[in-house]
């Protein structure tokens, strides 16, 4: 995704999340149980993220982790950090090698 001359990455685990990701972005979404920002690439905090939506004790569906934007007291800190654009493809590839590491195998939509 493409915003204000930033990329940042939103991996969707579940497609079944009724969230805008304009609004998601730019409104007033606090972050809880189906929202992670993560200011850049952390595979340790991607992981433990992952680990939790899929565990979905609550049946929500998965969550979001966007990549590429902070977080501060559950809210987006604007503008977006970003991510380097040569990164991207790193990232997604890291990404799924993640979500192949736990059992059942997890894949993301990046």
């Amino acid at each position: 995704m493409f915003i204000n001359s930033t990329f940042i990455n939103i991996f969707v685990l579940n497609m079944a999340l009724p969230i805008n990701i304009q609004d998601l972005i730019h409104g007033h979404s606090v972050e809880w149980e189906r929202l992670e920002f993560k200011q850049g690439w952390n595979p340790e905090e991607i992981i433990h993220s992952i680990c939790a939506f899929a565990n979905d004790l609550h049946n929500w569906g998965g969550g979001y982790i966007v990549v590429g934007i902070a977080e501060q007291n559950g809210m987006p800190v604007l503008p977006p950090t970003g991510l380097p654009q040569n990164q991207l493809d790193y990232i997604q590839g890291e990404l799924i090698k993640l979500g192949n590491q736990i059992q059942p195998t997890y894949i993301p939509i990046a």
